[in-house]
């Protein structure tokens, strides 16, 4: 009887430990109205839904898988100021959707982070449960004021989302970051897989340390220099833009196709503004897999030579990143040889940091 009691007492001291949903009646949820939503420049007034990427009117403008990975979160992010002793956070997603080599905390749940002396600080992450979530992120805290952010699901959908803080407790929109953003357009790996939690993507990384908003266009295995998509992002008016599609372009050629007038369409509409052009890094089989390695380097030096071809034309503010190196060189930084583990993305981040900062490119900029 002892042993079993002891048993017992474990299992509930787990179940706690787990944060499962569990009664908030002390708790009262805020929804949109409370928090900044960041990671995105599109007014919620022209989406279909508040945590969409595209606008509604892209609907029939994008091929269908676009547009479906348009409704993936990845990159946004909420932001607010609370007392509160405890948050919670409720949300719903669209496809519940599983996958065999991403965790499915990075494809549905949220990571909650907290402004830590001018540092945001992790400090846990909401595991999903079913289509719709209620989960208790952290408690027993003292009730200073401090400022939070949460990144949302990198693979599926937000319908809606609420966050939970003490009912005696006060929540506050802080205020908007006025430095113009980083535009990220590419691929898989920009949408964030396959990190194991949301801000482990390295758009969001790079949004933490460089204390700068990054808009994430990442479309899993569509990142191919689509001209409606280019048309959407040379609207923006950002410090510089990351184009890194090359591991979905599907040939040389369509690289050739595409490139000059992506350029073109962002200079005709943002003449000073940097592109950089980032090229494909190793697959790690193409160490060995001789047809591999052949296709990759046919696609980089495709992209190397439009990119001299348009230096040559007179285009300014136009760099190429050479990324063969970009996640280390022990070859670890991979969850199946290709897309990124969270040291995959550490090492991306901190790469591409670096060459921002070698080509100049990360002088505060406002509004």
């Amino acid at each position: 009887m002892k042993l079993h009691l002891q048993m017992m007492l474990v299992l509930i001291l787990l179940y706690a430990y787990e944060s499962k949903a569990q009664d908030s009646s002390s708790s009262i949820y805020y929804a949109a109205d409370y928090f900044l939503l960041e990671g995105t420049v599109i007014a919620d007034s022209l989406k279909e839904n508040r945590y969409d990427r595209l606008p509604l009117s892209y609907k029939e403008k994008v091929r269908k898988p676009v547009w479906d990975l348009s409704k993936c979160s990845a990159g946004l992010s909420i932001r607010f100021r609370s007392n509160t002793s405890s948050i919670k956070v409720k949300w719903t997603v669209l496809n519940n959707l599983h996958m065999n080599h991403m965790a499915e905390t990075g494809i549905k749940g949220i990571d909650l982070y907290y402004n830590n002396n001018g540092q945001w600080q992790y400090l846990n992450t909401a595991r999903p449960q079913d289509v719709s979530s209620d989960y208790i992120l952290i408690e027993h805290m003292s009730t200073d004021m401090r400022e939070y952010k949460m990144y949302l699901p990198l693979y599926d959908g937000v319908v809606d989302l609420a966050v939970g803080i003490d009912s005696n407790s006060v929540i506050e929109r802080p205020d908007i970051d006025t430095q113009k953003p980083i535009v990220f357009y590419g691929t898989s790996i920009t949408q964030g897989g396959c990190a194991s939690r949301p801000g482990m993507a390295h758009t969001n990384i790079i949004s933490r340390k460089l204390h700068r908003t990054c808009i994430n266009y990442g479309f899993s295995g569509n990142g191919r220099m689509e001209q409606v998509i280019v048309d959407l992002i040379s609207e923006i008016d950002p410090a510089f833009y990351v184009i890194e599609c090359l591991p979905n372009m599907l040939s040389p050629e369509l690289i050739i196709e595409r490139t000059a007038p992506l350029v073109q369409t962002i200079r005709a509409k943002q003449p000073q503004i940097p592109i950089i052009l980032v090229d494909n890094f190793v697959y790690e089989p193409s160490i060995l897999n001789l047809q591999m390695n052949t296709d990759i380097q046919k696609l980089n030096v495709a992209l190397y030579e439009e990119y001299k071809k348009l230096i040559t034309l007179g285009v300014t503010q136009l760099y190429h990143i050479n990324s063969a190196e970009a996640t280390g060189n022990d070859h670890e930084g991979t969850v199946d040889g290709v897309h990124f583990t969270d040291l995959g993305f550490l090492r991306y981040s901190d790469f591409l940091i670096n060459q921002f900062e070698e080509l100049g490119l990360l002088k505060s900029n406002k509004e």
